[in-house]
């Protein structure tokens, strides 16, 4: 009887749902393309903040469990347990239900935007939500942010393709989403409009501020009628700027450079680690997971996303964050407490590392804004305790350090001050914010040209989405230009014989290939010009003295941007393209550059 209830109700469901489609369509048949678009921005918004209120509340509901278990049933320990399983979880569903594979982080977005003409696959829509709610809801020590902009972005991309909408549209309507997921994340959709324009949109035009400032704030305010403020990061206290405490927000700007970089490199070598183990899955994540689980032991502070413990850090009484820890004891000792503090800040990029590539999934923007705190707290205490400055604020200095991580690693400095901004309730620390963020990129920018989302991908050419030029180029396909239909000169074969070849095509450059299709040079009409029309030279002129070496060729596999610095660099026209020494054809510079311009017209966002 329950499953005949349970079945006819997902059946009435689907019914609803159908009918809902079939009445957007019908809709988009008597609105302006222009008005769709801003109804399809509110529905990308609704979307992207209930699956932000599904993650946000079910990590909530596990950190509220684990801190149950650990006062109730006197094991304080228990919560070391919980990212193991969860990652196990998360292994699980994904080898199980969703092909063995699951695309992490915000650079598929950009992949997306940037290769893909807009389109995110499907299963993005649940996916995120299942598997990152396991990972970070059960502890693992990551954030929710980069799989809710995934989401959202999918949401936004396959209405599009539903509703049958351009290119232009799917690309507005998968950055709608990014930006309604940020706002609703943090009830600030200002950020959530900047992160989606800064990050995820290199090139758009004013016109487009319009849809995303719509999705963001749809998205923030329906997170704020239904989701519960504790669950939000968000700080009450006003915050006021004290012009006096500049020098040390200027060095507050420059540790949060380094330690950007510093977290960055740890976390990517963590996990390109597990990414070369060969070991079957449920091994790695059993290894990894038991080693984050040590780490969670020793610092609980590690456990899920880390926003309470944010919290603690700004409120009168810190040491709380040394309960049930070894040195709980020790917890009315300020310098231990520093200590405590500081090593915690350094080991979240190992943490955060081991949560995703033992196989969980997740994000680093969290993270960002744990380390950013722990690191401003630890410099304003650290200016307290030896006495340099005893009224240094340290919540002020807790908060903006957020502002500099969040800048230095995803190198977004106006998502990072607005977004401090917004969920301080005010603009007493605009200017602290804007100094920090400001010296933390410059610094990370300088080490590190890409930010940590799309450093993996910069390194392979995949994709440079802050690059407009690069990105249009990367998205050219050579196969697909690669021209087959050549004539070539064999070797063996006399000046004589290429007499005859060059009076029945119109092709001017010949590849020479030997017995074995080796490539072996070319000819050059041009250059032989003033022997074949000498019947002398003609005749007694061995073919090899007419043989000359390209300046340069092309890989079957190279990324067009090389492709065309070759053009460029060798002056020439036409450049053969090789594999195993072999000729396959030649490309024309002319072709390419014409297909950049189709591709051009075809991506500006308006």
């Amino acid at each position: 009887m329950p499953n005949r209830k349970a079945s006819s109700f997902t059946l009435f469901i689907r019914k609803q749902l159908k009918r809902f489609e079939a009445f957007l369509f019908l809709l988009k048949s008597v609105v302006s393309n222009r008005q769709f678009l801003y109804i399809s921005c509110v529905l990308v918004g609704i979307s992207s903040a209930l699956a932000v209120i599904v993650l946000k509340t079910f990590a909530h509901w596990v950190f509220r469990f684990a801190n149950y278990i650990d006062h109730i049933f006197h094991l304080p320990y228990s919560n070391s347990l919980l990212p193991v399983i969860g990652i196990l979880l998360t292994v699980w569903v994904i080898k199980k239900f969703l092909d063995g594979s699951i695309e992490k982080g915000t650079s598929q977005i950009m992949i997306a935007v940037a290769n893909k003409s807009g389109i995110m696959p499907r299963k993005q829509m649940y996916a995120q939500i299942i598997t990152s709610s396991l990972t970070v809801g059960m502890g693992g020590s990551a954030g929710l942010e980069s799989p809710i902009t995934i989401t959202g972005a999918a949401f936004g991309s396959n209405f599009a393709q539903k509703y049958r909408l351009n290119y232009k549209d799917r690309t507005l309507l998968l950055a709608c989403g990014v930006a309604a997921g940020i706002g609703a994340a943090f009830g600030a959709p200002i950020a959530g409009v900047l992160f989606a324009i800064e990050v995820i949109l290199a090139d758009m035009s004013v016109t487009a501020f319009i849809p995303i400032m719509i999705s963001a704030a749809t998205g923030s305010l329906v997170a704020t009628v239904l989701l519960k403020e504790e669950i939000i990061l968000s700080f009450k206290n006003q915050l006021t700027f004290d012009y006096h405490n500049i020098p040390y927000y200027i060095i507050l700007g420059i540790l949060s450079g380094l330690v950007s970089v510093y977290h960055a490199r740890n976390f990517r070598k963590v996990e390109h680690y597990f990414s070369k183990l060969k070991s079957p899955l449920f091994t790695k994540a059993l290894f990894g997971a038991g080693i984050l689980a040590v780490l969670i032991f020793f610092f609980p502070t590690l456990f899920g996303e880390g926003y309470e413990s944010i919290k603690t850090l700004s409120s009168a009484d810190p040491s709380v964050l040394m309960e049930n820890t070894i040195l709980e004891n020790k917890r009315s000792n300020e310098w231990i407490l520093l200590g405590f503090i500081g090593l915690t800040m350094m080991i979240k990029s190992f943490a955060t590392g081991l949560t995703l590539g033992s196989g969980g999934n997740g994000g680093n923007f969290a993270p960002s804004l744990f380390v950013g705190s722990y690191l401003g707290f630890f410099v304003a205490k650290f200016f307290q305790l030896t006495g340099i400055d005893k009224d240094l604020p340290i919540s002020n200095f807790s908060v903006v350090g957020m502002a500099g991580l969040l800048s230095g690693l995803f190198h977004a400095p106006l998502t990072a001050i607005f977004l401090i901004a917004e969920i301080t309730g005010g603009y007493g620390l605009f200017v602290p914010l804007m100094i920090v963020s400001s010296i933390s990129f410059a610094i990370s920018k300088k080490m590190e040209v890409h930010s940590m989302d799309i450093k993996n991908l910069a390194d392979t050419g995949t994709v440079f989405t802050s690059d407009k030029d690069k990105n249009i180029l990367s998205s050219i396909e050579l196969s697909k230009h690669i021209k087959t239909n050549f004539v070539s000169i064999s070797t063996a074969a006399k000046l004589e014989d290429v007499t005859t070849i060059l009076s029945q095509t119109k092709q001017s450059v010949f590849p020479v290939i030997n017995e074995k299709e080796v490539f072996e040079g070319i000819i050059n009409f041009d250059s032989i010009r003033p022997i074949i029309f000498n019947a002398f030279q003609t005749k007694y002129t061995p073919l090899s003295d007419v043989i000359e070496q390209p300046k340069t060729t092309i890989c079957y596999d190279e990324v067009m941007e090389t492709v065309m610095e070759k053009f460029e660099s060798s002056n020439t026209d036409i450049l053969f393209v090789l594999k195993d020494q072999k000729c396959l054809g030649y490309v024309e510079k002319s072709e390419i550059l014409t297909s950049y311009r189709e591709k051009l017209k075809s991506l500006r966002i308006e």
